[in-house]
């Protein structure tokens, strides 16, 4: 998130039965220029970015900033989660003064279809909800990534409403560790 308030950041590492969601360190660097230069993963977030370019564009530690775990499992990065706060301009809001933490991630794809996003997404919420018990998360993703669309059911995600962003038709759903008013 840009802003956490008064949470601390970084946390302990959080530990999964398989993984650990960490800050991020100079050796991920090479995981997260796959990771953008993945045509696969580039498919619902506006298509893969050269790796040249990311190779001059990504910091020595990349996404070392509050909100933002490394999803590790057994020492290596495959993938991270963000918690961004969503800006008034974007549509799609569970209050009226938006800012609502929105849930992000994304995964190498040798990491899919074994549940890894699942349980480090589950992970993730729950530091939330304990960090910010109040709080909601929202969730946006394109109504076509079927694999997105699970996820969020699976992990709690309630659809509020959908609209066409970005040229296609969004999905745009909350999650709340306590009842969202109507």
């Amino acid at each position: 998130m840009t802003e956490l308030g008064p949470v601390a950041w970084l946390p302990a590492p959080i530990r999964t039965e398989r993984l650990t969601l960490r800050q991020s360190e100079a050796r991920d660097r090479a995981a997260f220029i796959e990771l953008f230069a993945s045509p696969q993963v580039g498919t619902y977030i506006g298509g893969a970015r050269p790796p040249d370019e990311l190779e001059r564009a990504v910091p020595e530690v990349p996404g070392r900033r509050p909100g933002c775990f490394v999803v590790d499992l057994d020492g290596a990065m495959i993938g991270y989660i963000t918690f961004d706060r969503r800006g008034a301009e974007h549509p799609g809001h569970v209050r009226p003064e938006a800012g609502e933490a929105a849930l992000g991630y994304l995964f190498l794809p040798e990491a899919w279809g074994r549940g890894y996003a699942a349980e480090a997404c589950a992970a993730a919420l729950d530091w939330f909800a304990g960090a910010l018990p109040s709080e909601p998360v929202v969730l946006c993703t394109q109504a076509a990534n079927d694999r997105a669309m699970r996820l969020a059911a699976k992990l709690g995600f309630t659809e509020v409403k959908r609209f066409e962003d970005y040229g296609a038709e969004q999905w745009f759903g909350a999650w709340s560790s306590v009842t969202l008013p109507g």
